[in-house]
């Protein structure tokens, strides 16, 4: 029995000694595929995929950059360049590096833009006036009511 028992023990040890090498194994070559990944990726996106970017939004007037109707297309361009890239190096997409860039070019491009992405401006006259003259017809009228309420009951004691 106690043969059986110390053999148990060293297959299981064994077993563990296995499970924690691999895992080992698993952890460098992650680490080495993301910082294969990291070393280049970055430079290829700023390089290819930036420069495309700037190109579409110099030709843009710089008070159409906050307009989602003139970027759409050069921002998903840009996406998707990033995108080819990470595929093509093996890299992961999304991935913190890409985070990074679109933060920078958000932080460049889009700092002065709403949150809708639209220009802010007002409505126009016609949509603008009766938010305007409602409320004060409305006022002026119920300030006459009450004055107008008030001198008929005067009389009535």
């Amino acid at each position: 029995g106690l043969e059986f028992w110390c053999l148990g023990k060293l297959f299981s040890f064994v077993k563990y000694v296995y499970i924690y090498i691999f895992f080992l194994y698993l952890a460098v070559n992650l680490s080495v595929l993301t910082t294969a990944c990291s070393s280049h990726y970055g430079n290829v996106i700023e390089e290819f995929c930036l420069a495309k970017f700037k190109l579409d939004m110099e030709v843009l007037d710089q008070r159409q950059w906050c307009s989602w109707e003139d970027t759409v297309e050069s921002y998903g361009e840009l996406t998707n360049c990033t995108f080819l890239v990470a595929l093509k190096m093996n890299c992961f997409w999304p991935n913190r590096m890409v985070d990074e860039f679109f933060i920078r070019v958000h932080r460049h491009y889009f700092h002065d833009c709403s949150m809708s992405g639209r220009l802010l401006h007002d409505p126009p006259n016609r949509i603008l006036g009766p938010f305007i003259v409602v409320p004060i017809l409305v006022t002026l009228l119920m300030t006459a009511l009450v004055v107008w309420r008030s001198k008929r009951s005067e009389g009535i004691v």
